[in-house]
Parts: structure tokens; sequence; C-alpha cells
């Protein structure tokens, strides 16, 4: 199978490439397109760059030229299944300036769509990886596939947009597309803004973690692998035209989730510096995912177990979050940005 993997030097993006190699081998060739903004990182997949099956491409979805420079695959062999991974995807982010989200996660799905449109006889396969965060905040009860969107911040409304782009090509042009609405992921190699990745390396510096509001906000936390299986049995198993909510049933308050990790590390409570709240910070997340399981999907990782795990890797890997944290300019500035003051 022949793959164009966009946004695979990100968090997901290059975990997924990861299992399709340590799954199919050589009988997956992957093309990883990627504009290497601030959380993409090229050497998360340094031991596949001389590899014959993986080609690596500095783009921009939103650019024509250098996606029709992806849909030739690997020396002119085409593509058989698009994954988008693509995207800006930082709530907090997203408040501070919406413009880039709604280039990547609009208009890049678009340019992608139109691209797809023309290698619709060979193309199996595109799958738009959407959000469970288009549904809005939901207090009891878990969304499903058919329900209503109601995003109620940038991102979100950026990544419905993109869900939504997906869809009509697939209605309006026959495309074989299929959406999928994943939940909160975590796991290795994820850019250390994000919670869990955040509150695990201050800790290890025995630094703040600035926790918003009271801390009750819940969230349904997904382990990026078991993502990845996801993404990979709707592939071969999915409908054209269908949406999937991917979730890990792990619903679990943000205090909850920062009072494990200051345990897994052995670290005092008073580390926990509470700041105030996100602006219209959604109260909780859960989707329903019969859907998925009907096809014969499970997940596999038990949510303790991954967490502890995901709590190592980055306890073994001080080299690779200390690279951002500590000698980027950019990650510097965002924090100060984001927590001064608050």
């Amino acid at each position: 199978m022949r793959y164009l993997v966009t946004g695979g030097a990100g968090f997901i993006g290059s975990n997924f490439i990861r299992f399709l190699f340590n799954k199919y081998g050589s009988d997956a060739s992957v093309v990883n397109l990627d504009k290497l903004t601030y959380a993409g990182i090229r050497e998360n997949l340094a031991e596949y760059e001389e590899k014959p099956n993986y080609r690596f491409l500095q783009g921009d979805i939103a650019k024509p030229e250098d996606v029709a420079e992806a849909y030739k695959g690997i020396d002119g062999g085409g593509i058989d299944v698009v994954v988008n991974f693509a995207a800006e995807t930082h709530v907090d982010r997203s408040l501070m300036e919406a413009g880039s989200f709604i280039e990547t996660d609009v208009h890049g799905v678009l340019v992608l769509l139109e691209e797809a449109k023309k290698h619709a006889p060979e193309l199996k396969r595109f799958i738009q990886i959407s959000t469970d965060e288009v549904y809005g905040s939901i207090a009891e009860g878990s969304f499903t596939e058919s329900d209503p969107l109601n995003p109620r911040n940038p991102y979100s409304a950026s990544k419905a947009g993109g869900d939504r782009m997906a869809y009509a090509y697939a209605q309006t042009y026959g495309m074989p597309v299929i959406i999928t609405r994943a939940s909160n992921n975590y796991g290795p190699f994820q850019y250390p803004e994000k919670l869990i990745p955040l509150f695990v390396t201050n800790a290890i510096d025995d630094q703040p973690l600035p926790l918003y509001g009271d801390g009750g906000n819940i969230r349904d936390w997904l382990f990026v692998e078991d993502h990845c299986a996801a993404v990979d049995f709707l592939i071969e198993h999915g409908t054209n035209s269908e949406t999937y909510n991917i979730g890990g049933g792990n619903e679990r308050e943000n205090r909850e989730i920062t009072h494990r990790i200051l345990q897994l590390l052995g670290k005092p409570e008073s580390l926990i510096k509470r700041v105030a709240d996100r602006v219209g910070h959604d109260r909780r997340y859960s989707v329903d995912t019969t859907k998925l399981e009907r096809l014969g999907f499970k997940m596999t990782t038990d949510f303790d177990a991954a967490l502890e795990r995901t709590v190592q890797w980055y306890t073994a890997h001080e080299p690779w979050w200390r690279a951002i944290k500590e000698r980027s300019a950019e990650f510097k500035a965002y924090y100060e940005k984001q927590y001064a003051g608050r």
C-alpha cells in the first residue's frame, strides 16, 4: 500500500508512520508531507530516512504545488491512501491567532481534496482526521456521529470546517472519504505544550504545573498507538462517506491526571499552580464509539499502564524535549505569553 501521510513529522502523524512500518514493513511505502512548523520534528522519524520505501517532503498542504508533488508518491509510483493529520491543533494558540488555523485546517483540506480528485481512479481512501471537539461540550451522555456539530473555539471550528469539507467532496464527487473524530491523544513524541507532556516535563524540573480553573474539566484520553491502530483498521474496514468516533473510554478530570503524574514521578502536590481558566473552556468531551466497535475494533491499552509508559518515555528522552523547552525561542515566547500574569 502506498500512503501519503500529511503532518507526519508531528505527534500523531509520526506515531502512525512508525505503526505502518512496524506492522507492514516493506509492504508499505510512505510519503511524509510536513510543513515543519514549531510542532513538526523531522528527527522523530530519523531511522527511516534512508529507507527506499520512505520519502520526506517538506511542504504545506495549503500550497497546491507541494500537494501535487506529494501525490506523485515515491519515484512517481502514486498514492493509494491519504491520511491527513496536518493541522494547527492547540486550542490555546487558536485563541491567540485564529488565521493560521483556518488556512491549514480548512483551506489545506480543500487543496488536498482537489488534488485527490485528479487521482480518483487509483485513490482507495482519503482519511480526514477530525476531533471530538467539533461536537462541543456535553454535560451527560456521549456524542454519536449523527449529533450536530457545535464547536466553541477557533480550533474546533476550523476542524469542523475541514471535517465538513471532506464530507462534501465525498457526497459531491464520490470521493472515497472517511472522517474520524478522535478524543484527546497522549503518548510519546507529543509536543510539550499539551497537558500531559507539559506537566510531566515541568514536574521533572520541579517547575509549577499550571492547572486551569478548578481542574474539573473532563477529557477522554486515547493512547496514540490505539488511535493509529483504529485509523489503520478503518482504512481496511470502514465505509466511504461515513464518520467514526475514536475514543479511549478513559474519561478523567484534568486534576486527576495532574495528581497521577506527580505520583508517578514522586513529586509533591505543591507543584500544582491554579491559574485563570481558559476563555470558553469546554467542560466535558465524550464520544460514543459503538459504531467503530460494531465493525470489530476494540481498544487494547490500559490507561494507567499507558500513562506510566508515557511518563517513562519523557523521563528517558530528556534531550528530545529539552531541545524544545530550553533551546526553542518559539516555545519560550509562547509559554511566557500563555501563562505570564495568569
